[in-house]
């Protein structure tokens, strides 16, 4: 019996994102992936939430890397951190909480050890770190919150378990507010088509593997259905395969 943990990514998109130009030489394969720390916030009761994200060198090669003394964060060891890795930068990728007499010069440190090389993102509660909303939504290329803008609400399947080959079916339904509303763009008769269909999608939704070693399939994987016009969407698909 395989276990895989599985997420879902709820997208907002208010604008299309352009493309660097790199001189940099660019890897497929072989490279190793450096854990980020992004930031803390302080919570409603006190505690505190310091936030990572990491950056795949790859292009290509998704890179697993297991709990244990190659991926650990000295908090515990296992504090949530993912084992599996997308390539290139993934911002905010999740939390660690802390009490709310943590010491403000005491570190978090995330070690990360792939492809013979080992990274280490460190966080503590310097002043010019503190996140709000707006700087998470601009770092993610959200741009700047408009008032009154709430995060998605999402329901969605409970944990389950797979065994091979079998597969599962997963759904959810995310619904937004519908703020701010995806600005359409004027395309060119030389503009590529899809990227038209990027700029105005709005909310949508992704399948993402979070933990587990193995190749997964999901279908759709990123093909959201627009239920009523309050923005609310349902995905439903199966986990083809794992191996």
């Amino acid at each position: 019996m395989v276990r895989y943990r599985l997420l879902f990514l709820v997208l907002l998109t208010a604008g299309a994102v352009g493309a660097g130009i790199s001189a940099q030489v660019q890897y497929a394969t072989g490279q190793d992936v450096a854990p980020a720390f992004e930031g803390w916030q302080q919570n409603p009761d006190g505690t505190y939430s310091f936030m990572f994200g990491y950056l795949n060198r790859n292009y290509e090669e998704q890179v697993d890397v297991p709990i244990g003394p190659n991926n650990n964060i000295d908090v515990g060891g296992d504090a949530g951190q993912p084992t599996h890795f997308y390539p290139r930068r993934q911002r905010f990728v999740f939390k660690v909480n802390v009490p709310k007499n943590w010491d403000k010069q005491k570190k978090v440190i995330w070690t990360l050890t792939s492809h013979g090389r080992t990274n280490q993102a460190k966080g503590w509660l310097q002043p010019e770190w503190e996140l709000n909303d707006e700087v998470i939504s601009e770092n993610n290329g959200g741009g700047v919150l408009q008032q009154g803008n709430e995060p998605p609400g999402i329901v969605g399947s409970s944990a389950e378990t797979v065994s091979l080959p079998d597969t599962l079916t997963l759904a959810l339904i995310a619904a937004d507010d519908g703020i701010p509303k995806p600005r359409s763009a004027k395309v060119s008769s030389t503009s590529v088509a899809v990227n038209k269909a990027r700029i105005d999608r709005g909310l949508s939704i992704k399948w993402i593997v979070y933990r587990g070693a193995g190749k997964v399939r999901f279908d759709p994987g990123y093909q959201p259905r627009f239920i009523r016009k309050t923005g609310e969407f349902q995905l439903e698909g199966e986990l083809q395969r794992a191996w």
